[in-house]
């Protein structure tokens, strides 16, 4: 495979965004962490234009804005794999528009190919082995420096993909299914970035609820919404808040203090500094009523 240029100062920009203002056809892709973070983190944009693979840095002090005059040219050939997401990403976090797309993921559903793994298709039209792991795309791409070994599996992801698309719009001409596969890259530029919406009745879900009381399941649910709401003002995934599982032992839990979920051992410290007031305020109201419930009953005795 060709050498890669890291663009993170000005020269390397320049000469990146020379060339790519150039090219008539870009392969793009981008490296992303939906794990660890509410909002999907875009970490990486990788273009090969011409023979040239730029790995550019989104988390970086440069300007890379100009990619939105070559994404948009309908001159312009742009290339992707599955490119859903990384076009949702870069539509959120640039406002980038696309106009001539070709995803070659797309391309070989509508030609009928099953397995669509772009290590699967290069192999199969290109009779290239393209060594990819699931440690290194796992990995953590919001943490800079990146690893040589990292910044090699980003441009390998772009560096097939122009050699794919010539193979894979050939076999759409003959087959007469250019018409289809342009039917289908037209709706996938039109995909836009969609914000996480709270489902009322998710903690419904979480695995033990069903044994749960009724008092217990309605703790549950507090917790599940107030969890939501944190992930989202801190933009951590939800189980860098509390997990499912810790969600279900604090609603079990006969009454909510410091020292009960401390003694529990349900929070490392730090978390209970953190969050442990919340917690409390959270199940505050639903425990005063039980509180109520109880004299009630006791009067009423």
């Amino acid at each position: 495979m060709e050498k890669y240029l890291w663009v993170d100062n000005e020269d390397a920009l320049l000469y990146a965004r020379q060339t790519i203002n150039k090219a008539d056809i870009i392969s793009l892709d981008t490296e992303y962490d939906s794990f660890r973070y509410f909002r999907d983190k875009l970490c990486l944009i990788q273009i090969r234009a011409g023979k040239e693979n730029f790995l550019l840095d989104p988390l970086g002090p440069l300007d890379i804005s100009f990619l939105g005059v070559p994404l948009a040219n309908p001159a312009v050939k742009i290339i992707t794999h599955a490119g859903d997401n990384d076009i949702r990403l870069l539509k959120r976090d640039y406002g980038f528009s696309f106009t001539s797309l070709f995803d070659t993921y797309l391309a070989a559903m509508v030609l009928g190919f099953q397995r669509l793994a772009l290590s699967r298709l290069a192999n199969h039209f290109l009779g290239v082995e393209m060594q990819k792991t699931k440690k290194i795309q796992r990995s953590r791409w919001d943490v800079r420096p990146l690893e040589e070994e990292q910044l090699k599996y980003a441009a390998l992801d772009v560096f097939y993909l122009e050699g794919l698309y010539h193979k894979l719009d050939e076999s759409l001409e003959k087959k007469g299914l250019k018409s289809e596969a342009a039917q289908a890259f037209s709706q996938i530029v039109q995909v836009s970035w969609q914000e996480k919406t709270i489902d009322d009745r998710g903690h419904l879900r979480i695995r033990g609820c069903q044994e749960l009381s009724d008092r217990q399941r309605a703790r549950l649910k507090k917790l599940f919404l107030w969890r939501f709401e944190k992930a989202r003002e801190k933009n951590r995934s939800f189980f860098m808040i509390l997990s499912d599982e810790t969600l279900l032992k604090l609603s079990r839990l006969a009454r909510i203090t410091s020292d009960s979920i401390a003694s529990q051992g349900l929070l490392p410290r730090d978390k209970i500094r953190e969050y442990g007031p919340e917690i409390i305020s959270v199940l505050g109201d639903l425990d005063e009523l039980d509180d109520a419930d109880e004299e009630t009953m006791q009067n009423a005795g």
